[in-house]
């Protein structure tokens, strides 16, 4: 979709990049006040640049409770170094104690690009859960499904879909009339890909984070909204402080709250739903409770905007308790698109411009000899000049993947800007760590390819 000049995609390889502005017009959350304990590299570095929700992930986590971590993966194609960006992160997240699901679209592959769902498993079992494999995923702590074997995701997606329409598809997605109708469908299934994991039979009401790029963001949005329209509560901000909660009353919810067929409230009913948020609110320790059914509202004096999410965890509870589907609105982060070899996105569709994991060592070199430089046209106007190490694919390649030493990566920058690093070295620099780091890899998808059936759940095995 296209705000203000700026288009967010999910489909496309023309993306734009100016963060900053994405951050402004599509709501999103800065990484810079955030704290986290032993970031990653991406985090460290800013790669991670904004979040919606990420502190209630968190806080789940630094309270030592239940969280999970969702991403997925379109068998259609090779992995590339880009996609390694979402495992890293993944990854971060399950060393924190997060427990990690992963979806295979083989439904979406099938529809919008033509790939058998045989075809897509052996793409996904071969090419991408063997890379997660050796990119050091836990097999004992993933969980890895086909959408085609989970009729759940397909499920949710149908009984949501009827809380949206057309028109808030084409302000999300630009979708308009000549649409082809796999485009339509495939962002409901991706909703159920991405909220069933709260479901009792796969783990529960827990907060859940999805990384993905910010080309990603209009799935993000949808499932959030959706996800709210489901709520029975609704929590705000109270007039001077505290915070207010009031019944979200809708067709499947009104009996159950109390509202019978004449519009009028069956005021006992009213009075137990109300005994019963009062009840989930002392468990969490509020004394000051004012509940009003007369008004429709339960007060907190003292709550802050910090407690609402255990208000929340605490209501979703109840609302699942009284029949609904107690769905939270997922978190997730955002990261920078990886670049290309000619300094664009990188993309599985330009296979000259990226590095793929499954390259050898010699093309790798080659790809990365034949990279956009941030150097001067000559040797004597880079040592004069210097060169620019934002724009040196090299170097980026360095920073986003192969270089674990920020401090290395730092020395490097400040010479490669004053000229002392001339282009050429900054690209055997990085042959050099990429030659490493792909020669381990290599031994590791060696090592770990009995590990790859260990990563299906049960459905998909």
């Amino acid at each position: 979709m296209a705000e203000g000049g700026l288009k967010i995609d999910p489909w496309s390889s023309n993306q734009s990049t100016d963060y900053s502005r994405i951050i402004e017009q599509f709501g999103l959350s800065s990484m810079d006040m955030v704290k986290m304990s032993n970031p990653s590299k991406l985090h460290r570095r800013g790669i991670v640049f904004a979040h919606r929700d990420l502190d209630v992930v968190l806080d789940a986590k630094n309270s030592g409770e239940k969280f999970g971590v969702l991403t997925g993966l379109m068998p259609s194609g090779k992995m590339h170094l880009g996609h390694s960006m979402v495992i890293e992160q993944v990854k971060w997240f399950q060393s924190q104690g997060g427990d990690v699901t992963i979806a295979v679209a083989d439904l979406e592959s099938q529809a919008t690009r033509g790939v058998s769902l045989q075809k897509g498993r052996e793409i996904a079992l071969n090419e991408y859960i063997s890379n997660y494999a050796a990119l050091g995923l836990d097999p004992e702590k993933t969980n890895v499904y086909f959408q085609s074997t989970r009729p759940i995701v397909q499920r949710l997606g149908f009984q949501l879909g009827k809380r949206t329409n057309l028109n808030e598809f084409e302000s999300i997605y630009g979708f308009s009339g000549d649409t082809n109708l796999a485009h339509l469908q495939a962002p409901m299934v991706q909703v159920g890909d991405i909220l069933h994991p709260q479901t009792e039979e796969y783990g529960g009401l827990r907060p859940i984070v999805v990384p993905v790029g910010v080309d990603q963001d209009p799935h993000l949005r949808l499932t959030r909204g959706l996800a709210a329209k489901t709520n029975w509560f609704n929590i705000n901000d109270g007039r001077k402080s505290g915070v207010v909660i009031g019944l979200s009353i809708q067709e499947d919810n009104a009996e159950i709250l109390g509202q019978q067929p004449n519009g009028r409230m069956d005021k006992q009913r009213l009075n137990s739903i109300f005994d019963g948020i009062v009840s989930c609110l002392n468990d969490i320790g509020y004394s000051d409770i004012i509940s009003n059914p007369k008004n429709g509202t339960v007060n907190i004096p003292g709550a802050t905007s910090g407690d609402k999410i255990r208000i929340r965890m605490k209501l979703l509870e109840y609302e699942r308790q009284l029949g609904g589907m107690g769905l939270l609105a997922p978190s997730s982060t955002y990261h920078h698109f990886a670049v290309g070899l000619t300094g664009d996105k990188m993309s599985s569709s330009k296979p000259k411009t990226t590095i793929f994991l499954g390259d050898g060592v010699d093309s790798v070199t080659k790809k990365i000899k034949r990279a956009y430089s941030g150097g001067q046209s000559t040797v004597e106007e880079h040592r004069r000049l210097g060169g620019n190490p934002d724009v040196d694919v090299a170097y980026q390649y360095m920073m986003y993947f192969f270089e674990d030493d920020d401090d290395f990566l730092q020395s490097v920058n400040a010479d490669y800007r004053s000229g002392k690093i001339l282009a050429g070295e900054m690209k055997q620099l990085c042959i050099d760590r990429a030659v490493e780091w792909f020669e381990e890899m290599n031994e590791k998808r060696s090592s770990s390819e009995h590990l790859v059936k260990e990563f299906l759940s049960q459905d998909s095995i």
